[in-house]
């Protein structure tokens, strides 16, 4: 565990956080508690590449949002009855307080009845309005111009962001999202997401798949 961290934490076994994910709640879910909320969020990850495609594409076993560190009480505010558990290096802080929420970004909401996870909030660095990269901090973007909303207004995290994160360490599902979300990008996002990869993961393999669909030209769908 890195010393950054506190002590304490629970480790959970793999069978454990699946039971406890089974009732993650949908987009749609989270969007209708933080109607009106003057902190920018966006749905993150599998759901959000589904949210821009149009439909869902896959199950997905949990559902995580991001938003300004700053801006996280406005979010917890929407949420007396559930409890936030801090996250980091596979440790889980029950209830956490100050000090485990400013050593950790992640942060899950439990049921107390059940005990049961909803969803996952990313806690993400930020200076004011402009949103910046965990694994670049030279990499900073305003938020206005990183989270794009579906026809009923749900936000969600470009596609171009979610596969730069995804392919850090791409398991198959990720691999997968790439392959299928790739041709439905145009130009523009192809372009971009070409130089991100270049900045965050020089080399990565994703970036020869790039060059073929530049060639070959996609499927443009915005």
């Amino acid at each position: 565990m890195p010393e950054s961290l506190p002590p304490g934490g629970a480790v959970l076994d793999v069978d454990e956080l699946d039971a406890r994910w089974a009732g993650a709640w949908r987009p749609e879910q989270v969007a209708e508690r933080l109607g009106g909320v003057g902190t920018p969020w966006c749905v993150a990850a599998g759901w959000a590449l589904d949210l821009f495609r149009g439909g869902q594409s896959r199950p997905h076993g949990d559902l995580e949002i991001a938003v300004p560190a700053a801006g996280f009480q406005e979010i917890r505010d929407r949420f007396p009855e559930y409890v936030f558990d801090a996250v980091g290096s596979g440790r889980v802080w029950a209830g956490a307080g100050t000090e485990v929420l400013a050593a950790t970004y992640q942060t899950w909401l439990r049921d107390p009845a059940s005990g049961r996870y909803l969803f996952d909030v990313f806690r993400e660095p930020h200076e004011g309005g402009t949103w910046i990269c965990r694994r670049d901090e030279g990499l900073r973007l305003p938020f206005d111009e990183i989270i794009e909303h579906t026809a009923d207004e749900i936000p969600y995290l470009v596609p171009e962001l979610v596969l730069l994160f995804k392919a850090k360490a791409p398991r198959p599902k990720d691999r997968a999202d790439f392959e299928e979300v790739l041709p439905l990008l145009d130009r523009a996002r192809r372009e971009v997401l070409r130089k991100w990869l270049e900045r965050v993961h020089p080399g990565h393999p994703w970036l020869v798949r790039l060059d073929r669909v530049s060639l070959t030209g996609g499927r443009n769908r915005h």
